[in-house]
Parts: C-alpha cells; sequence; structure tokens
C-alpha cells in the first residue's frame, strides 16, 4: 500500500471514529448496568431519594447514549457526503483536463507533459519519469503554452485554477 496524506486522514478519522463507537458501546454497557441496578434497589428499597437520583442519573447516560448514536450516524452522513462532494470535484477536473487537452489538439507526450506540469513538477522531474532530455521536455512545454494560449507555467496552472472558480459543479446522480 503507498502511503499518502489522504490515507493518514482516513486512518485517523477511522480511529476516532472507532474510539467514539467504543465510548458509546461503554455507555450503553453502563447504561444496562444502572438500569439494572435501580430497578435492583426499587424492588428492594422502593422509591427514595437515592434511588430517584440513580434513576436520574441513568436516564442521562440513557440520554447521551442515544445522542452519541444519533451523533455518530449525522457525522456519517457528513463524511459520506464530503467524500461524494470530492469525488464530484476530482471527476469534473479530470473531465476539465481532458476537454481541454483535446481542445487543444495535443499528442500524447505533450498530454503527459502537461498533466506532469500541472500536478507541480519541474523540467528536470520530468525528463527523469519520462526517461527524456530536458530539452525535449521544454520544447514540449512551449508546445502545450502555444496551444493553451499561456506563456509559462504559472499562466498554464492558473489557466485550470481559474476555470474551476468560474464553474459552480453540479452534483452528479450516482447509482
Amino acid at each position: 500500500m503507498q502511503w499518502s496524506w489522504s490515507s493518514l486522514g482516513h486512518l485517523k478519522a477511522s480511529l476516532r471514529f472507532s474510539t467514539l463507537l467504543a465510548i458509546v458501546l461503554l455507555q450503553a454497557a453502563s447504561a444496562v448496568f444502572f438500569i439494572g441496578d435501580v430497578f435492583w434497589e426499587f424492588r428492594k428499597s422502593g422509591f427514595i431519594g437515592h434511588t430517584g437520583f440513580e434513576g436520574l442519573a441513568t436516564l442521562g447516560l440513557v440520554l447521551g447514549v442515544l445522542f452519541g448514536i444519533f451523533e455518530m450516524a449525522r457525522i456519517q452522513r457528513s463524511a459520506d457526503m464530503a467524500e461524494n462532494s470530492l469525488k464530484i470535484a476530482a471527476d469534473a477536473f479530470g473531465d476539465l483536463i481532458r476537454d481541454r487537452f483535446e481542445t487543444w489538439a495535443l499528442s500524447s507526450s505533450e498530454r503527459e507533459v502537461a498533466l506532469l506540469t500541472l500536478k507541480g513538477f519541474d523540467v528536470n522531474e520530468i525528463a527523469r519519469f519520462r526517461k527524456t532530455a530536458t530539452s525535449t521536455v521544454r520544447a514540449q512545454q512551449a508546445s502545450i503554452y502555444a496551444k493553451s494560449c499561456t506563456h509559462n507555467r504559472g499562466q498554464f496552472v492558473s489557466s485550470f485554477i481559474d476555470a474551476l472558480v468560474e464553474t459552480p459543479l453540479v452534483a452528479r446522480q450516482t447509482g
């Protein structure tokens, strides 16, 4: 498995959710114990101040458990919606890249260089990845900039950012 910040975020979220679940289960087990204890004391001693106070404390614990369960479900729904929104945005950005590359009639080599440029790699890194000379990469970038009506890496990358800022994302139907 390849390490990434995203996988670290998922691990932290999973650990947080597991911890919260363990706490809610411990509270639920405690609530069951205290419910039994209140009923036992009520049967044995009747309704006295101590039994009433324990009953209220147990009611508070039960309400806390229920709130915890509902809150966990809400958080999970919210996380699912955020993940879905991120997927929609990533898909839209991928579509934008493909559409622009097609409109500009980039060759397959230019597409690869353009994508690596968008990802932030410099000329030397791109040349190393593609096993080509840096002069070849520079020539391909010059061609890409000309076809995209930009003059340098900053304008090229900025043209995609500008398009994202100007284009509203519409939720896609998921099946």
